[in-house]
């Protein structure tokens, strides 16, 4: 295999249920206002905030995180983060291989993560769900990790391309 292509989504049972209730639980209490007798909130207010509320948690559902791997190099968006493909050549790359890491402890959860706050040594991870990913350190001593469901396969693309890594 020369070309490796996969694209991710937050889609996990338990994230399902956590924003589930997190719609529920504040629709419910603004309902409860809204339906009390002496209620100062109006239909467009109810109808306006129940929405944003809908809206702004559900966005997570909007995050993809898309991968390839071909004879050029690594081509990742991590959309809505990066509205285009941003792309690593292999001559910028210093190595590169598929490990498991602590996801939480390593780089403070899922998302885009490390840029800011969180262990900055390690460099910036992008992944959406697991514990493997595919450790890049580039030649200018940037580092990053993105995350993949298929281990197997990337490993297998990967050996393809060793050679093209100076």
């Amino acid at each position: 295999m020369k070309v490796f292509k996969e694209e991710q989504r937050f889609t996990q049972s338990w994230l399902i249920i956590l924003i589930t209730i997190s719609i529920i639980v504040p629709i419910t209490l603004i309902i409860k206002e809204y339906m009390k007798e002496n209620s100062t909130m109006s239909s467009t207010e109810f109808i306006l905030t129940s929405l944003g509320i809908t809206l702004s948690i559900t966005f997570i559902f909007f995050f993809k995180l898309t991968t390839k791997i071909d004879e050029i190099g690594i081509h990742y968006q991590f959309f809505p983060f990066h509205l285009s493909i941003r792309k690593i050549t292999w001559t910028e790359i210093n190595k590169i291989h598929v490990r498991k890491y602590e996801p939480i402890s390593e780089y403070g959860g899922w998302g885009l993560k490390g840029c800011f706050l969180w262990n900055k040594g390690k460099g910036t991870a992008i992944n959406v769900s697991g514990n493997i990913g595919i450790q890049i350190e580039l030649k200018n001593g940037k580092k990053l990790l993105i995350g993949t469901q298929k281990e197997q396969e990337v490993k297998r693309v990967l050996e393809n391309y060793q050679y093209k890594i100076n």
